[in-house]
């Protein structure tokens, strides 16, 4: 027992109110805080009430993220009814056309009636609204900018919505998501679904939207329909801009050029689409104007507007794409005036002037490398030999450029000194890869003249063998990768499934047989880059496994699991059943046709590239259907399908980089 203290101790009671007894009620309690809060310092209570207002703030503009993503059933693309329309037989004329000679005549296609409700209406839409250019897939010129004017009233679109590019190569530029529009795309599946196996060698059974019945569908036609679904979207709420935006029914604007619509001609000629084309040509007749005060690149330019025009001339025989394609390519000279003859990538079409980019006075390998089949071509129509001189001059620096390794080149050439710069860094993916695409496609085009082309891309292929080429666990699958400084990443970009196509291609005109083994082995690959993503879509980079532990060959970064409607896989498929004859690589096409229909297609008009290949559900539309969708992506896809082997024959045309078939030079030319 603890003895007491002999501290004294005094008892106090206080007591409130009348009663005498303890409040603890909530009026108390508000008196007590308040107190407490006229005790703080004028400072404290206003740093207190901003931190509130900030809370209030950041919660509302947070909350709409939070909200699922939206699958209105009624935007699925099973409301889009396939029409039935006669195709019509169109086969490629006019190889070799000279201005000078009378042509052949080539019948027009049949008429194709459409439907009374598909049938566009007159062209209501207010004259182009040029606006800086955004960045490319180089080094190019500025990045986009806010349009200050939408299409026009009548058809209610918005005003574009500003944007924050990431530059890329080859149109990967990644726009600002519009979540808030993204019940405009279709509702997609939970999970991805495979379809039936094909029904025929030119069929395949298809689900019917109402009543999830089957019944044959021809591909081809298939994507025509498609093709006409893109149309309406870009006729409707783009028409004479340059690219569409479908989710916000909106354009963007780059060069001012139409550049969808330029990139398309040749695509509606093939495809039969009669009324379109003439509808294009006649904007083309009047609206195409290349005397603007304003940047454009030099590499996208030409294979996008020189490179359609030149194949629709050709395709068609008729003068006004000819003149028009001479005007654009005598703007894009200037582009060559430099110190070292190596080109700048930007050029003012109306001035005459042109630059490097802001922050480099490098240009990249792939964009002055890839635009000799089109100047070189323009010279043998104009029999004017400064456009193939120009071009001719750069391979030729080129070819005897110190820092290769076994054939493979940097990305990076400066236009001064016209030496490689960012030496040791290898890539067969953005700005080098149609470098070795056009050293084949070159030897082509000249009747097989110029060996020192073909004996580049020989070494070039055997050093992507030693250097990049690598097989995958656990299923064995081949891909190329990089090095860097002598490092290898097992990094691989979409953008390299040119590389099955052009060496089938290769292997078609004479070049070694394995070239061909090699081909198969990696368009698998690049099929599998779809097979195995939850949307059946390709992610734009994969990095792929070399772990015998793992159980996945392919993973995907977040940063770059967007697609953007690329062509390089449907591509490589169009050569290697060309070639083949084999069912697989059409099944093959087929599936990746279906997938872009779930996940890409918007039903007011028009297809969107996404965000995330890895979730069906959301896939995170990304309101932008690039050019090259309807230029090349749908081109590819009908040329697998039809059964027309002479349709654009691969003996008599080679295809530019952005898909525009051009003449193989007759003998003696």
């Amino acid at each position: 027992m603890y003895p007491l203290s002999s501290k004294d101790f005094v008892s106090l009671t206080v007591t409130e109110g009348g009663d005498g007894r303890y409040n603890n009620g909530k009026q108390r309690r508000r008196q007590s805080w308040w107190r407490r809060w006229k005790q703080l310092s004028r400072l404290q209570r206003s740093l207190i009430l901003l931190l509130l207002s900030a809370l209030v703030v950041c919660g509302t503009v947070m909350y709409p993220s939070l909200l699922p993503f939206p699958t209105d059933v009624s935007l699925l693309a099973g409301e889009d009814n396939l029409e039935r329309m006669d195709t019509g037989t169109l086969k490629p004329a006019l190889p070799g056309v000279i201005p000078d000679v009378v042509p052949r005549v080539f019948p027009a296609p049949e008429k194709l009636e459409l439907p009374t409700e598909n049938r566009p209406t007159p062209n209501k839409h207010r004259p182009v609204v040029l606006h800086k250019p955004q960045r490319s897939r180089g080094n190019v010129s500025d990045g986009p900018t806010k349009e200050s004017q939408g299409p026009s009233e009548e058809r209610g679109a918005e005003a574009a919505a500003g944007e924050k590019p990431l530059v890329s190569w080859r149109g990967a530029i990644i726009e600002a998501e519009q979540v808030t529009e993204a019940q405009q795309v279709e509702a997609q599946p939970s999970t991805r679904q495979r379809e039936a196996p094909p029904a025929g060698p030119g069929q395949a059974v298809s689900q019917v939207p109402a009543t999830g019945l089957t019944e044959p569908m021809d591909r081809a036609e298939a994507v025509r329909e498609a093709f006409r679904h893109a149309w309406k979207g870009y006729r409707d709420f783009a028409w004479g801009h340059d690219e569409l935006k479908p989710v916000s029914k909106s354009y963007g604007e780059w060069f001012g050029l139409g550049l969808t619509l330029v990139d398309a001609l040749d695509t509606m000629w093939i495809l039969g689409l009669k009324e379109e084309f003439e509808e294009a040509k006649k904007w083309v007749a009047t609206k195409l104007n290349f005397s603007k005060n304003v940047d454009v690149n030099l590499f996208e330019t030409t294979i996008r507007v020189l490179g359609g025009l030149l194949s629709t001339y050709h395709l068609t025989g008729d003068r006004l794409f000819f003149d028009k394609a001479k005007e654009i390519g005598t703007r894009l000279m200037p582009a060559f005036k430099t110190p070292s003859k190596i080109p700048y990538s930007d050029v003012n079409i109306g001035q005459g002037k042109a630059r490097p980019p802001r922050w480099t006075s490098d240009s990249t390998v792939a964009e002055v490398t890839s635009i000799q089949l089109e100047f070189r071509e323009l010279s043998r129509l104009t029999q004017d030999p400064q456009f193939q001189n120009a071009v001719d001059e750069v391979m030729k620096i080129v070819h005897r450029l110190d820092g290769k390794h076994d054939g493979l080149v940097p990305k990076f050439i400066n236009t001064n000194s016209g030496q490689f710069t960012h030496r040791g860094v290898f890539t067969l993916g953005a700005r080098a890869d149609s470098y070795y695409e056009y050293l084949l496609k070159q030897w082509i085009q000249s009747g097989k003249k110029e060996k020192e082309l073909v004996e580049d891309y020989l070494q070039a292929v055997e050093g992507v063998k030693k250097n990049l080429l690598r097989m995958t666990s656990p299923r064995r699958l081949t891909f190329v990768g990089e090095l860097s400084h002598g490092r290898f990443s097992a990094k691989m970009d979409h953008l390299v499934c040119f590389l099955p196509g052009t060496l089938a291609l290769g292997t078609h005109h004479g070049l070694p047989a394995d070239h061909m083994e090699l081909a198969a082995q990696l368009v698998e690959t690049c099929y599998q880059m779809y097979a195995q993503m939850e949307t059946g879509l390709s992610p734009e980079i994969a990095q792929f496994n070399l772990q015998p532990r793992n159980s996945r060959d392919i993973e995907v970064k977040a940063a770059d699991r967007h697609n953007l409607l690329r062509p390089e896989t449907v591509e490589s498929l169009f050569y290697l059943y060309r070639f083949t004859q084999d069912q697989k690589y059409r099944d093959w096409g087929w599936e990746i046709f279906q997938s872009f229909n779930k996940h890409a297609r918007v039903s007011t008009g028009g297809y969107t590239s996404i965000g995330n290949v890895r979730d069906p559900a959301n896939p995170s539309p990304k309101d932008k259907m690039e050019s090259f969708f309807l230029g090349e992506t749908l081109k590819y896809l009908y040329l697998l399908f039809s059964d027309d082997p002479s349709l654009i024959s691969l003996d008599e045309y080679v295809f530019n980089t952005e898909a525009h078939p051009l003449p193989i030079w007759p003998s003696g030319s």
